[in-house]
């Protein structure tokens, strides 16, 4: 059996640990480049007009990868306070989502520690990229990210014409003025990919964790507040904060 010291010896190096991978996690999602991809083809108008190489971008960062991530660390977290806590206390009360119990007997001091962390989490998903409205997007699964429909653009070039102002005549040159005239030699189509979220889906997480966080509060209110049992409540948590509700 594990005994309540040796929790108490792991439990900052834990937290210490996630904080940096949670903090890490935050940042990444921040930089959008990284969420970004790009086809873009290039085809001349004919045979003999200009070969151009075709561009790509990777996604390198795809947000329901770091949502794993980010609970995967918090999960440790989570169980390792969860056993301290419920050996420090004997005030209990059960996280019931809908009636349903979702985490039964909580000591109170972990429904306080719940609260911080879910507020942390509601910070983070409210942050969480989200795809351009402006675009419509559909699932790519060669890639497994998220991709606009093709764009066709032309592309264009200056070619120098002759206009004539005055004729010549047995006196005097023809007056010409050269001017620039844009011609199209060929076409671009550009994809558009995304590793963001639908609006729809940050929409979901945040009401789950507001959902969540008011059971917490309700639980909290309700208790009345060793040998330690080692409890594993992280993997329920974020298996209902993160899990997938159906393909977008």
């Amino acid at each position: 059996m594990t005994k309540l010291n040796q929790i108490l010896a792991v439990e900052k190096g834990v937290k210490s640990d996630v904080q940096r991978k949670v903090t890490d996690a935050y940042h990444q999602i921040q930089k959008a480049p990284l969420l970004s991809g790009l086809s873009r083809t290039y085809q001349p108008i004919d045979d003999e007009g200009e070969q151009l190489p075709p561009e790509s971008t990777r996604v390198q960062v795809q947000v329901d990868e770091v949502l794993k991530g980010v609970g995967a660390a918090l999960t440790r977290l989570f169980d390792v306070t969860a056993t301290k806590d419920w050996a420090n206390c004997e005030a209990r009360a059960s996280v019931k989502i809908d009636g349903v119990a979702l985490i039964e007997d909580v000591p109170v001091t972990y429904l306080l520690f719940l609260e911080k962390q879910l507020a942390d989490v509601h910070t983070l998903v409210s942050k969480l990229p989200t795809l351009d409205p402006a675009e419509t997007w559909s699932r790519d699964e060669a890639t497994d990210t998220w991709r606009t429909d093709p764009v066709k653009t032309t592309r264009t070039k200056k070619v120098p014409r002759n206009h004539v102002l005055a004729a010549a005549t047995d006196k005097h040159p023809a007056q010409v003025q050269v001017y620039n005239e844009d011609v199209v030699v060929g076409y671009w189509t550009k994809v558009s990919f995304s590793g963001a979220l639908p609006q729809r889906r940050v929409n979901e997480l945040l009401a789950r964790v507001e959902k969540l966080r008011d059971a917490v509060k309700y639980a909290r209110e309700e208790a009345n507040g060793t040998q330690i049992v080692e409890r594993k409540v992280g993997e329920k948590v974020f298996a209902y904060l993160f899990g997938q509700s159906g393909r977008e």
